[in-house]
């Protein structure tokens, strides 16, 4: 049997930023039967490397992986300079799991969502950063608690 595409998330995800102000319905069909050598007009139909090689180039013409690349990367050092091991990948997703960090997986991070993860973890480093809890239930495991500075001092 063949595999089939089933999640259209990161096609629509570069289409919707494409620049057109036609038929957007029209759009999509074109730039299917193109990478389906006209094929097919449908994403249902394409094979998993034709939608990979479809998604690539939108991504390219967007430059949306690019600046996720970049968001990533200036995240990643924030975490690194709040003592996070961003080798380890278990403990950044543990991190941004948290509700007040980012609620989910660092994978599954948005672009906007970034941002905002980019400016919570500036805010954390201006305000002391974090502290690693003294009991932690799981041996190996590793806890932070956010710490006001300013609290300490009344």
């Amino acid at each position: 049997m063949k595999a089939k595409v089933t999640n259209f998330a990161r096609f629509y995800a570069s289409f919707n930023h494409l620049p057109y102000e036609g038929d957007r319905e029209e759009l999509k069909k074109q730039i299917v039967r193109e990478y389906t050598w006209n094929r097919t007009d449908s994403l249902r139909e394409m094979t998993p490397d034709e939608y990979s090689a479809a998604c690539s180039g939108m991504e390219k013409i967007t430059g949306r992986k690019d600046e996720l690349k970049r968001k990533r990367s200036i995240c990643l050092k924030l975490m690194q300079r709040l003592g996070i091991n961003t080798t380890d990948w278990a403990r950044v997703n543990n991190f941004c799991q948290h509700p007040r960090i980012a609620g989910k997986p660092f994978a599954r991070i948005t672009i906007e969502e970034l941002e905002a993860l980019s400016v919570k973890l500036r805010s954390i480093e201006r305000k002391g950063g974090l502290q690693q809890k003294e009991d932690v239930k799981q041996p190996g495991g590793m806890a932070y608690i956010f710490v006001d500075p300013n609290a300490l001092s009344n």
